[in-house]
């Protein structure tokens, strides 16, 4: 190297010397790294010959003390290994080992919050104790959708991103092994609330009569949308990313082993692919969905927008505009409810109907242990009347509601007719 002036071996491995390219004469010194092809180049602070070798050989030792009690030697901020980390979930993405999905949300996580909290601190004094105090620091300094506070399975996510970035710093021996962190620190899963079955009632009744009160064009188009939306949702038991990705051609029908006509629909969602059934009514609703929509080919998604272009947000807005109309906007434990409800309501429903919770697993795509956890308080056309079990009840349930509804409005309208005949008569003069 042509900046490299005024050089001298100390020992084998070190070596002092003055730099060209800078506007000063300390020393540095420079160490080999054993067993290794790496160098260390540490700047001595001192421009006198002498204070330099007595410096560097205290370096040296150090160097050689940390190798012994595998203590890190170079030092490397957060934020260097989380981008590292990043590189590597991206390359197993590609590869397929991973989800797309998988490898953007680590990349936002590291480039959001945990980088703000530990990006510019080296990963080797970053502790336990650093770790643990990670949810309040969340929670004083972010926020989560719409202004609320951040959720505790937010919190948990991003967690476990911090944790396997420290895992990924072990394995590639910048920090030693106890550096790894323990435990997780307790946090509530936010229950997400169903809807009763009063409550369902309530939604489907309430849900056309506020359909009828749309002023607007537009209106009436987003409030047809979201109330068949939200009945395809309830008896499907679909994920909100599986609705999105959702296409015409995925939709098929065939018939359980008792000749009973069923829907078969494939979904995609969290980097996997399943099939799940339902009954012929949810034919019906997307039927209805299919003549409000300006995107009817094969490839063509589902749910989209009224210019027909995919719905980004699956009618979020229109969906809370629905549950504060009915009153059922916040469920028993005072968290708003959002379109993941729905899911949770086709598997309570399902497991009230006596649905085998092995089979209702392999239905929504997903574990038992989940469905325990999280729908405990209950894939195929094989197992369609299993799945099915009690539906026609659910069927004739709805059918009776919308009886009830169209008998109410025909009397609605009788009373309004004699009303407008009577107003119509001239009045009998006093005698």
């Amino acid at each position: 190297m042509s900046f490299i002036l005024d050089k001298e071996q100390i020992k084998p491995g070190l070596i002092i010397f003055r730099r060209g390219d800078v506007g000063h004469d300390n020393y540095y010194c420079r160490i080999r790294i054993q067993n290794e092809d790496r160098y260390k180049t540490i700047s001595l602070r001192t421009a006198d010959r002498q204070t330099a070798r007595d410096r560097a050989m205290d370096e040296y030792a150090d160097i050689r003390f940390r190798l012994k009690h595998d203590v890190p030697v170079f030092n490397r901020p957060f934020s260097q290994v989380a981008q590292e980390y990043a590189e590597a979930q991206q390359r197993r993405a590609n590869a397929g080992e991973v989800s797309q999905a998988r490898a953007r949300n680590v990349k936002s996580k590291i480039d959001g919050p945990l980088n703000a909290y530990v990006g510019s601190t080296q990963i080797h004094l970053i502790t336990q104790d650093r770790w643990s105090e990670y949810p309040l620091w969340r929670r004083e300094n972010g926020k989560g959708r719409r202004n609320s506070l951040i959720s505790d399975s937010t919190i948990r996510i991003e967690m476990s991103i911090f944790a396997a970035i420290m895992n990924y710093a072990i394995s590639k021996r910048y920090v030693p092994a106890h550096h790894r962190f323990e435990g997780m620190p307790k946090l509530k899963s936010n229950r997400r609330d169903e809807f009763t079955l009063e409550e369902y009632r309530k939604l489907h009744t309430k849900g056309r009569k506020w359909m009828k009160e749309a002023t607007t064009p537009q209106g009436v188009w987003y409030r047809q949308i979201c109330y068949n939306f939200i009945l395809i949702m309830c008896n499907t038991g679909m994920r909100p990313p599986e609705a999105k990705n959702l296409r015409w051609r995925d939709i098929t029908t065939a018939k359980d082993k008792d000749g009973r006509e069923i829907l078969v629909i494939y979904v995609r969602g969290k980097g996997k692919e399943r099939k799940l059934i339902a009954p012929t009514s949810v034919g019906t609703y997307l039927d209805r969905v299919r003549e409000l929509s300006k995107a009817t080919k094969p490839d063509d998604p589902v749910f989209t927008i009224i210019n027909g272009k995919p719905a980004k947000w699956l009618y979020r807005d229109t969906v809370e505009e629905l549950l504060k109309y009915t009153d059922l906007r916040e469920g028993p434990s005072g968290i708003p409810r959002t379109t993941y409800c729905f899911r949770h309501t086709y598997a309570t429903l399902r497991l009230s109907a006596g649905v085998d919770v092995y089979i209702l697993a392999q239905q929504m795509g997903t574990s038992v242990k989940m469905i325990e956890q999280h729908y405990g308080h209950v894939n195929t056309i094989k197992h369609a009347d299993r799945v099915l079990m009690g539906i026609g009840g659910w069927d004739d349930m709805h059918a009776e509601m919308n009886a009830e509804i169209d008998a109410l409005e025909a009397k609605a309208k009788e009373i309004q007719s004699i009303k407008a005949k009577q107003a119509g008569k001239p009045r009998r003069p006093k005698r």
